[in-house]
């Protein structure tokens, strides 16, 4: 008897690791992608930014580089990307803890932030400052709420790492300056344009039909839930969650579509700005204001699911329906089937039944999205007639022959195939720093590796 029982003992254990075993073939390619992945971060783009990129005469970050990575230009500092630089060496030195210069340099720029950028007399970072950290913002919006976003997110991952107190005393102030002057109390979500007392600039005939002057919009809306939810692990105060769960309500069911994409642009009020019922020259006059951005779609599936689980929303699936439909909208009508990569933008022209494609360019941010977002689709349902995959790995082959410079090191602007020119446009300027691809290679290398989040 003790046999028998000893037995099937041992076929219930084989059985039910055989059930949990995944194929060897399926983890040894993913380990595979991995070890690309890690190799290509730690040769092919922190090790070429930093230390180069710390500016040691002034503070902050050095923003501009020619394709071959030699500083150029004035080297103005946009509070967005001296903001990504400095939350990319917090993160960089949670994942790389040998490498001595990633927490110092994240403390450097912290600095930056603290003394030059954040107005001392009226609170909020300044938009852009010069190398030396002198206010030289756009009077008509010296403040925006995207802007501060990106100082909010750098200051919690900087004080994750350090424990710096002053770091959280600064991101308090932070938000609670978006909240007496940027967030809207009746129609909820925030002002993007903020005169510098923080006044939010209000709309007006004057203001060009073409400009996004005094309009709401999609993407400060999903950057700040991207930095309350960073906000949200260091500092888990009510407000702050009640912000973030507002703004995650706010993007699933207002300011995504029932096809499942982002509109760009809003009155106060949330009522859509579109132009579908004018003239196809109108449309694309108006383009920068309303089309259908690939990119941010994808994006915006992954910082809706983050934000989901960091509020601890349990089996949340109006938000994983949502984050999928964005997703397979995106693969079905901005997906370049032949080579891979998400176009640049779309849109749906009145009386035409499918989407067109009115740029198709393949910006690097957008294809670093698509690779996180992807593969946690892969993850969730990977037997999906989306072959999620499928597409990951070819958008990851992609990347490395159209987008990677594996000679100087760092991605192209856009992908070689549509934008050949781009092999010698900079390589770093104040809209592009290193935020966009390293969190999606470290969030997929975790994720390859097993220990990526499982979103509800």
């Amino acid at each position: 008897m003790t046999k028998l029982i000893s037995a099937i003992l041992l076929l219930f254990t084989s059985a039910l690791s055989a059930q949990q075993k995944k194929p060897e073939g399926i983890s040894a390619e993913r380990a595979k992608i991995a070890r690309e992945m890690d190799n290509s971060i730690r040769t092919e783009l922190l090790n070429k930014w930093y230390p180069q990129s710390v500016d040691s005469l002034h503070g902050g970050f050095l923003s501009t580089f020619t394709y071959d990575f030699k500083p150029t230009g004035t080297q103005d500092k946009m509070i967005v990307s001296q903001g990504r630089h400095v939350w990319t060496n917090a993160k960089a030195a949670e994942a790389y803890p040998s490498v001595p210069y990633y927490k110092p340099a994240a403390a450097h720029g912290f600095k930056f932030l603290r003394d030059k950028m954040w107005d001392k007399t009226y609170g909020g970072f300044y938009n852009l400052v010069d190398r030396q950290g002198n206010d030289k913002s756009d009077q008509r919006k010296p403040k925006e709420a995207y802007g501060n976003a990106f100082g909010i997110y750098a200051l919690s991952a900087y004080y994750k790492v350090s424990r710096d107190t002053s770091a959280l005393n600064l991101v308090k102030k932070a938000f609670l300056w978006m909240e007496q002057h940027s967030h809207d109390p009746i129609y909820k979500g925030y002002y993007q344009h903020l005169q510098r007392d923080g006044t939010p600039v209000v709309r007006d005939n004057t203001v060009a039909s073409t400009a996004d002057l005094g309009y709401k919009d999609q993407n400060t809306s999903i950057h700040l839930l991207e930095a309350f939810t960073e906000l949200y692990s260091v500092w888990p105060d009510e407000l702050v969650k009640q912000r973030l769960q507002e703004m995650l309500f706010l993007i699933r069911d207002v300011i995504t579509t029932k096809k499942g994409n982002l509109v760009l642009f809003f009155k106060p009020d949330w009522t859509p700005v579109s132009f579908s019922d004018s003239t196809e020259a109108s449309i694309l006059k108006h383009r920068n204001l309303d089309h259908v951005s690939f990119g941010h779609d994808v994006e915006t599936a992954f910082l809706m699911l983050e934000a989901s689980h960091a509020l601890g929303l349990k089996n949340d699936k109006a938000t994983m329906r949502v984050a999928k439909r964005m997703v397979d909208h995106a693969l079905r009508n901005g997906w370049d089937s032949t080579v891979g990569g998400f176009y640049d933008e779309g849109y749906y022209f009145k009386g035409q039944q499918n989407i067109k494609i009115i740029l198709d360019t393949k910006n690097w941010w957008a294809q670093a999205e698509g690779l996180n977002t992807l593969l946690l689709m892969a993850d969730h349902f990977p037997n999906d007639e989306m072959h999620y995959f499928d597409k990951f790995k070819q958008l990851w082959q992609y990347t490395q022959t159209y987008l990677i410079d594996h000679k100087y090191g760092d991605w192209y602007e856009g992908g070689l195939d549509k934008q050949p020119a781009k092999q010698t446009a900079l390589k770093g300027h104040i809209w592009k720093a290193t935020y966009h691809h390293y969190r999606s290679l470290s969030h997929c290398i975790e994720r390859l590796k097993g220990n990526g989040e499982k979103f509800n």
